[in-house]
């Protein structure tokens, strides 16, 4: 039972690490940006929970159809929404773009100063919950935690049983020696 319990440990641990790795890790190294996707603007496409993991492009490249992670005008956080429309305008290539939820267009028209912007490559579903519930101070604090009490009262334990077994071992020399040096009955 006990070999069960720790294999269950090592291979739950050995997953969180690979989920880690695989979700965080990984496509950073190989260059994606990731984004969270709170709103519901793309379900149907993206749904609300998902994580998008974009690549940064020229926006030389973009073309109508693309889906793009950007802070439209007026909002202080990234969206990312279709481009339905691209035009020029006194030199400056023009973006139009909506969610694949919204009836209509997006209110503004947008130009990107920056040269590269982030065009969406994958999603994974569900997995922005979780990047989400990591982001509250205390859930942290009790992944960080709980695992390190476990170690600690584990490594208590071995060293407990270690003593106990140590303290059994002396009393049962103890006795041999008394039983060793006591005089029988016929002597």
């Amino acid at each position: 039972m006990k070999r069960c319990l720790r294999l269950a440990f090592t291979v739950s641990c050995v997953a969180v690490c690979a989920l880690v790795v695989l979700a965080v890790l990984l496509p950073a190294a190989l260059g994606l940006q990731r984004y969270v996707i709170t709103g519901a603007s793309m379900t149907g496409t993206i749904d609300r929970g998902s994580v998008v993991y974009a690549r940064l492009v020229p926006v030389s490249s973009l073309r109508s159809g693309d889906v793009i992670t950007f802070v439209p005008p007026g909002l202080g956080s990234p969206v990312t929404h279709r481009i339905i429309g691209v035009s020029v305008k006194e030199g400056q290539r023009v973006f139009r773009t909506r969610g694949d939820a919204n009836p209509v267009a997006d209110p503004w028209a947008v130009t990107f100063p920056r040269p590269v912007l982030a065009r969406y490559a994958f999603h994974v579903p569900y997995v922005g919950y979780l990047l989400a519930l990591l982001s509250v101070r205390w859930v942290r604090m009790v992944l960080i935690g709980l695992p390190a009490v476990v170690i600690a009262v584990s490594l208590l334990w071995s060293l407990w049983r270690a003593a106990g077994e140590e303290v059994r071992a002396q009393e049962g020399a103890s006795v041999r020696v008394q039983a060793a040096t006591t005089p029988t009955d016929g002597e």
